[in-house]
């Protein structure tokens, strides 16, 4: 063998210890971004988490919001495989809660939200870097010890981990640290980052003031009671929204004694009838939120939306056609309507925390409307593994409506239906030849108020608060 050649058992154990530092250097990275905490950034009291994306194969792509639980890409693009994450993670009632989700003028604030984020995502890659060359001494180590290397061959492998795995960890992440925060800079609202138009602004409502209500009920069929007899003197903006005399909103105000005005409408959605004015039976509704706003002494606001935004009687009826339910292409559909959802739902949920008289605010849940038992639902097509799928996606539904109203510091409470679903003796839910399927029952309705009023009365503990009879049965 000539001078100065390689042995190949030699050449063979460089290429061993070559690939080991690579996978150390490899798995101190993810770990690292697996385990960096995040980092919070506040700006006008509000509180927003800022991390990393799993690293993928692509030189280029949106970053992550966090919004209620979904994970929505944002309107921002980033280069580089690792991109930043953000979590809503604190929402406080102030003054300047508006300006945080709608924006303001970039000469109206002297630190941006975008600023806030840039060095949020800066001080999470230092944070991620000196995490990841740590695991990276640490597997190194224990590395050495398992092959029980000699000393300087365990200083040599220390040093080659640490400085590979920070050598790919910059060079990965580098074209994102440095190009992020010139693109974070540029967000000057969170609606803006989400991809979400202002849906309303704030202006004096059209229509005489309503001083005298003490409670204002706004959302979907659901709350106008849909089905159910008309409100007495109905006009012809009751009858095309379906406002009924048994709806929750009137057990309510029997219960309390109160005032009460119910705004809700079959069809409404956070866009078109909460937010935006909503075309109802052939007549013009104006926006609930401005209805609301004519009421400035309401000191309790109940909810209920979601479903229409959802588009839930079609997938209903699609689910009950269809061969099944859950393949690729309706589930991508109910998470684009959701995504959709939980960006018009944090609007409306801005609009009711900055209300100027600052009311109690419920937002309702919806009730499942299905039981152990669908066997009255097989003739049309809905099989148990079908309404298996229709519940799971009604408690993702819930579960955004929850964490939505949490954050915002608003009640959710959940109706109970057990043992009266679809199908049981005695249904809170109106059948499939009803006027109104799947729509409560004037029981149904009075379930949906029981919920409503234990709320209540746990605000106004320890005094008393009148009950609501609960259905029979």
């Amino acid at each position: 063998m000539r001078a100065g050649s390689l042995h190949p058992r030699r050449v063979t154990g460089w290429l061993g210890w070559l690939a080991a530092v690579v996978v150390v250097a490899a798995g101190s990275i993810t770990a690292a971004l697996a385990v960096t905490p995040l980092q919070t950034v506040s700006l006008a009291g509000q509180d927003i988490q800022v991390g990393a994306t799993t690293p993928d194969l692509s030189l280029s792509g949106p970053g992550q919001i966090s919004l209620f639980g979904q994970s929505l890409p944002t309107t921002v693009t980033f280069s580089g495989p690792v991109r930043p994450k953000l979590q809503l993670s604190q929402i406080t009632i102030n003054s300047q809660l508006t300006t945080f989700v709608q924006g303001a003028k970039p000469s109206g604030a002297t630190r941006t939200l975008g600023n806030m984020l840039a060095d949020g995502w800066l001080h999470y890659f230092l944070w991620e870097t000196a995490i990841a060359g740590a695991i990276a001494l640490v597997a190194a180590g224990a590395l050495a010890g398992w092959r029980r290397t000699h000393r300087r061959t365990t200083l040599q492998l220390l040093a080659a981990g640490l400085l590979v795995t920070e050598a790919i960890n910059v060079g990965a992440i580098m074209m994102t640290t440095y190009r992020a925060p010139a693109a974070l800079r540029q967000i000057h609202s969170l609606n803006q980052l989400v991809g979400n138009d202002p849906v309303t602004t704030r202006i004096h409502p059209a229509g005489r003031a309503l001083p005298g209500v003490q409670a204002v009920v706004i959302g979907d069929s659901t709350a106008s009671g849909a089905g159910l007899p008309w409100v007495p003197h109905a006009s012809l903006t009751d009858q095309a929204c379906g406002r009924s005399l048994d709806s929750y909103a009137s057990v309510l105000a029997s219960a309390n004694n109160w005032r009460l005005l119910n705004a809700a409408c079959n069809s409404a959605t956070i866009r078109h009838g909460l937010l935006r004015p909503q075309l109802q039976g052939g007549r013009h509704v104006p926006p609930q939120i401005d209805t609301l706003e004519r009421a400035p002494h309401a000191s309790v606001v109940i909810v209920s939306v979601g479903a229409d935004d959802l588009n839930w009687s079609t997938m209903v009826e699609y689910c009950a056609a269809a061969a099944r339910c859950d393949d690729k292409a309706t589930t991508a559909f109910f998470q684009q309507q959701l995504a959709a959802f939980s960006k018009d739902y944090l609007q409306l949920l801005s609009q009711l925390a900055t209300l100027p008289g600052h009311p109690r605010v419920i937002i309702n849940r919806y009730y499942n409307p299905f039981g152990p038992n669908s066997s009255c639902l097989s003739r049309v097509g809905l099989t148990p593994a079908k309404v298996s799928v229709l519940q799971a996606r009604l408690a993702t539904l819930n579960n955004v409506l929850a964490k939505g109203a949490q954050q915002f510091g608003f009640a959710s409470p959940l109706p109970d239906f057990a043992g009266h679903q679809l199908c049981s003796e005695q249904p809170y839910v109106q059948g499939l030849g009803a006027l109104a399927p799947f729509h409560p029952t004037a029981l149904g309705q009075l379930a949906i108020a029981l919920a409503d009023q234990t709320v209540l009365q746990l605000a106004r503990a320890p005094a008393s608060a009148p009950a609501v009879t609960p259905p029979a049965g």
